[in-house]
């Protein structure tokens, strides 16, 4: 089945550039909001235009051309955007820093990029710009949108040119910018399916950095979307306010999330609601249901990563099990291939590399030609890290990454299979299962779980159980970590490295666990269980 989008997009036509297309969107949504601010700032697209014309003459004045980096350290705002869509219609290379990096990672990006100027919010606490860099302070930027703009007589640049640099979330190594052209943007516009529909409110809470809104500058001005900017720290009283005072038409949320919001009568019954996406964690079919009745809306699953920023989704209508199950089908102009690490196709239900091409997937890496070379193919593939099967309808059912697989007694073990069996069972609100290092056997699996009630929690025979009757025996949990919460990485996905740390037997003592994004202290679990041999 083929991923629809819900009626023509309000904004026709080709368009190469994005001046051309900021201008056409100015005419055409004109006093529509694009953006919505937590604290009720407004910015129409009429004046989105307008300000992004403004800044980009008063950069082009400061000698910032096309083909130029510019790094933006700029919370999620208005002010990001304006700066973003000036830098478009330069024909220069934007690239985001999360604001959630540490010195150390924010020298490493900007020594990677090269960028000719650093706009950064000197307010905010954020990390300093490495000496010799240029920088320019938010504060900056009203007087810089008074400028008359950059005006029609100037060449403009080819689709081909590089015009965003995402950079990707790992947690150890040098970090990696993919590259993509407005081609690629293009593209995210018409593989959008039922993401996107004529003049959606949708309610944002990634960061602007990521990938999920730098690489969609053409969907929003095509569709017409308007960009709410979720508050922090998050509340499901605050969502499900937000979302009926706002009109939200598409949101998206971790499961945790939507549970919450179930207990919520304000998020009952939503009228404007019509899709909602559930993020990073499977949702079981038990959720997924609850919320189509009692919230009034689908919940979608979407399979993306930096580098391909448009992969697979699921569609509306699939039932509880494909959504809970499965990350779905290629969206339109994309293809996904799963192979043997020699490229050659697996037999039909078997497990390997996942592989994507399509017109999202990035041109390469950033000043990174080895890395580039190892993971695009020449004939168009990106090897991912993920490892993946095709269920007999066509749709991916994703295992595990690569890098996440651990041996045990000499059988492989996929931690997300693992996962997806715990996340069903009732006592378990988050788990996150990793491999540590045992004697005889190798490795054994650590299962991290945010219970359901912490006043009663799930006890490790109790899920060790639960595995055993839907999984192989190997796979069952070894030993049982209870947490508040499960760390997270600037990108807000589990730190799996700080797990591993914590489970490690050299590592930290028992019973304690203090990465970054993990609130409050972890309870030690059940006695490890006798692995088997």
């Amino acid at each position: 089945m083929t991923a629809q989008h819900a009626g023509p997009a309000p904004l026709a036509g080709s368009f190469d550039t994005a001046d051309a297309l900021l201008r056409a969107a100015g005419r055409a949504h004109g006093e529509r909001e694009a953006y919505v601010q937590p604290d009720g700032t407004r910015l129409t697209f009429a004046e989105w235009d307008r300000r992004s014309d403004a800044v980009a003459g008063a950069l082009a004045e400061r000698g910032v051309a096309a083909g130029d980096v510019v790094a933006l350290m700029l919370p999620s705002s208005i002010d990001y955007a304006v700066c973003y869509a000036a830098l478009a219609r330069l024909g220069a290379v934007s690239t985001g820093l999360n604001t959630r990096l540490g010195p150390r990672e924010v020298s490493a990006v900007l020594d990677r990029a090269g960028p000719v100027l650093v706009i950064r919010d000197g307010a905010a606490g954020l990390p300093a710009v490495p000496a010799g860099v240029p920088e320019l302070d938010r504060a900056e930027l009203a007087a810089l949108a008074r400028h008359p703009g950059l005006g029609e007589d100037r060449p403009a640049p080819g689709p081909a040119s590089p015009a965003v640099i995402i950079w990707t979330s790992g947690t150890t190594g040098t970090p990696k910018g993919a590259w993509f052209d407005s081609r690629n943007l293009a593209a995210a516009a018409l593989s959008a399916g039922v993401m996107s529909s004529p003049y959606d409110r949708r309610l944002v809470a990634t960061p602007f950095a990521h990938a999920g809104y730098m690489a969609k500058l053409w969907d929003q001005l095509v569709w017409g979307l308007t960009l709410v900017i979720s508050p922090v720290p998050w509340s499901a009283a605050a969502m499900a306010t937000i979302m009926r005072e706002q009109r939200i038409t598409v949101v998206g949320g971790v499961p945790t999330q939507w549970s919450k919001l179930l207990d919520e009568p304000g998020a009952h019954g939503l009228p404007d609601l019509r899709v909602g996406i559930a993020a990073t964690a499977p949702a079981s079919p038990d959720l997924i249901e609850a919320v189509a009745q009692r919230i009034g809306v689908p919940l979608v699953v979407r399979y993306a990563m930096t580098e391909s920023p448009t992969i697979c989704g699921t569609e509306p209508g699939d039932p509880p099990e494909v959504q809970f199950r499965t990350v779905g089908r290629p969206q339109e102009g994309m293809e996904v291939a799963v192979t043997d690490d020699d490229g050659r196709p697996v037999a039909p239900g078997g497990t390997g590399r996942v592989r994507v091409r399509g017109s999202c997937v990035m041109r390469g890496y950033w000043n990174d030609p080895e890395r580039t070379a190892e993971t695009l193919t020449d004939d168009g593939w990106l090897v991912s890290g993920d490892l993946g099967r095709f269920t007999p309808e066509g749709n991916l059912v994703l295992v595990g990454r690569s890098t996440d697989l651990y041996i045990r007694g000499g059988y492989n073990v996929h931690p997300l299979e693992v996962e997806n069996v715990l996340a069903e069972h009732p006592g378990v609100r988050r788990v996150a299962v990793v491999g540590s290092p045992a004697p005889v056997i190798g490795e054994i699996g650590v299962a991290f779980v945010v219970p359901a009630d912490p006043s009663d929690p799930p006890a490790l025979d109790e899920l060790r159980d639960w595995t055993r009757e839907r999984l192989a025996d190997y796979k069952r949990p070894d030993r049982l970590e209870l947490v508040e919460d499960l760390p997270v990485t600037a990108m807000l996905k589990v730190d799996r490295d700080a797990l591993r740390a914590a489970a490690a037997p050299a590592g930290r003592p028992a019973g304690r666990l203090s990465p970054r994004g993990c609130s409050g202290s972890v309870r030690a679990g059940s006695r490890p269980a006798r692995p088997e041999r």
